[in-house]
């Protein structure tokens, strides 16, 4: 069942409740546009904008919606470090915190194609054996140190042939302070290699969309 949305009260809430706290008798029969009414009804605006920055804490306490404690968060956790760099886009910067608290992951293919997805990236791993024998013809000849490497596989593009966290534009509901549009500053090979295990080496490499077949010069 899910929980209903959490709404705050307005003036004329504040304003009813504090009528009905009032004890009763003739002497607080007052007029509704009185000066008592009008006391009531100031003391209710206090309690309406308590009641809103209530609810503001309910965001500021999750990393993914914080932006008025977002600096206290990144000291907290240690950011900006060497993989995130400083980056100016509060979207980016929601991300980095994310990332950096629920970073703790294992080291199977699994958990680095996850890890690049919360950053932003898609990736493919291959992993590397060494040329042993019973080998196949087109088998690569690589000595016993490739054992121990590994090559990420970035993708330039998504399923839907979009670029991949290249480009961030500003969206609707988007906090005051976001870029209109801006560019990726999460090092992902800092990320990956900080989270590798010590004994491996990390190749990486990024496709990059293929030239065509063919092409028609219509300007001719």
């Amino acid at each position: 069942m899910a929980s209903a949305a959490i709404i705050a009260r307005s003036d004329a809430d504040h304003a009813q409740m504090l009528r009905q706290l009032l004890p009763r008798g003739a002497a607080w029969d007052f007029a509704p546009d009185g000066t008592f009414a009008r006391l009531l009804e100031a003391l209710a605006a206090e309690f309406a904008r308590i009641d809103v920055r209530v609810l503001d804490l309910l965001d500021e306490a999750d990393p993914r919606t914080a932006l008025e404690t977002l600096v206290d968060w990144e000291r907290v956790a240690g950011l900006p470090d060497a993989c995130t760099g400083a980056p100016d886009n509060i979207g980016e910067r929601q991300i980095a915190l994310v990332q950096k608290l629920t970073g703790i992951t294992g080291q199977s293919r699994a958990d680095f194609i996850d890890l690049a997805a919360r950053i932003g990236f898609e990736i493919e791993i291959r992993e590397h054996r060494p040329l042993r024998t019973g080998f196949r013809v087109g088998d690569r000849c690589m000595d016993t140190s490739w054992a121990f490497a590994w090559t990420v596989i970035v993708q330039p593009f998504d399923g839907a042939g979009a670029p991949l966290l290249s480009i961030a534009h500003f969206k609707v509901g988007d906090p005051v302070g976001t870029r209109v549009r801006g560019f990726g500053s999460l090092d992902l090979e800092c990320v990956i290699r900080r989270t590798a295990p010590a004994h491996t080496k990390v190749i990486f490499a990024y496709l990059v969309e293929r030239e065509p077949d063919f092409w028609i010069d219509f300007t001719s």
